[in-house]
């Protein structure tokens, strides 16, 4: 019938006594679970911080800027008729390219889409 050996019932203090213990551990669990979850967003918290501190951009001192010279046969205004200026400069590169010269030595004067 009873579970233990003392058949005496336990008495309204002891219970009492008992409920309050098993409060206290409960309660004590909790607050070293909130203390852990506390501790471990702190952790997160200064990850984070030093992992934006190393993204952030170095502050480089200016350089001066040394004026480069103008390549020599540079050319001046290029017309473009119905042709995008991405087109235009991906043919004139190929030209340069097949005729194996800089494309500062060449002189484009207009570029018009053939339409056949």
């Amino acid at each position: 019938m009873f579970l233990t050996d003392n058949p005496a019932p336990i008495t309204l203090g002891e219970a009492g006594v008992y409920a309050l213990l098993g409060y206290a551990v409960v309660f004590f669990g909790l607050i070293l679970l909130m203390l852990v979850v506390i501790a471990i967003g702190k952790c997160f918290i200064a990850a984070d911080k030093k992992r934006k501190a190393q993204a952030e951009p170095v502050v480089v001192a200016p350089v001066e800027e040394v004026a480069a010279p103008t390549a020599p046969g540079a050319a001046g205004d290029l017309k473009l008729h119905n042709v995008e200026p991405k087109i235009a400069a991906m043919l004139m590169a190929i030209v340069a390219d097949k005729l194996g010269k800089p494309l500062n030595e060449l002189r484009f004067l207009s570029i018009r889409e053939v339409e056949e």
